[in-house]
């Protein structure tokens, strides 16, 4: 799907997302066969459980119902972002500092189309990454201009599964159990 037609999306499901108490962190446009309308949100506190999941479903749905944007069938899932979550806005790249992240760019940037790196927050316009530098693979920091970044995600490592588990705590909520 266009990003033009992806940004249209954003901005009929933002303000149900935000009129619930949600931020959007993602809208995605998956298959071709039997589309999948991709809502990733969360509450302010980071957190988003299958109940914050199952209303924000409900209330774009009925939203939907009236004026449907999307003219073919679709399946519409809607998650949080996780703990290896993507990184899509300029305040995720201040607020998950410290942590290592696998960024793809727009186009070839400083000789190539992707890297991983720990992120070191905002300077300016840039993302700021400490990264193998050169032919030599020399450490060192890069600064990404925020527009050449395509997709950034963050890498599961021991220290981002321990920041999540103390904003669970924080937050009066356990860590989701899986099977």
């Amino acid at each position: 799907m266009p990003t033009t037609r992806i940004a249209e999306l954003e901005r009929l499901i933002g303000p149900i997302a935000e009129a619930l108490g949600y931020a959007l962190v993602r809208v995605r446009m998956s298959g071709a066969a039997r589309p999948v309308l991709q809502i990733m949100a969360e509450r302010p506190d980071g957190q988003m459980d299958v109940d914050d999941c199952a209303k924000l479903s409900r209330a774009i749905s009925t939203a939907f119902e009236e004026d449907d944007p999307i003219e073919s069938e679709y399946v519409l899932e809607v998650s949080s972002p996780g703990i290896d979550r993507p990184l899509t806005r300029r305040r995720d790249f201040e607020f998950y500092a410290g942590h290592q992240a696998k960024v793809e760019f727009k186009e070839m940037f400083d000789g190539r189309k992707r890297m991983r790196g720990t992120l070191k927050g905002l300077r300016g316009e840039d993302v700021i990454f400490e990264t193998e530098l050169g032919a030599d693979k020399v450490r060192g920091e890069l600064a990404v201009p925020y527009t050449m970044i395509g997709e950034a995600k963050l890498l599961l490592t021991d220290e981002l599964i321990e920041q999540d588990l103390k904003r669970r705590k924080a937050a009066g909520k356990a860590p989701a159990q899986t099977e």
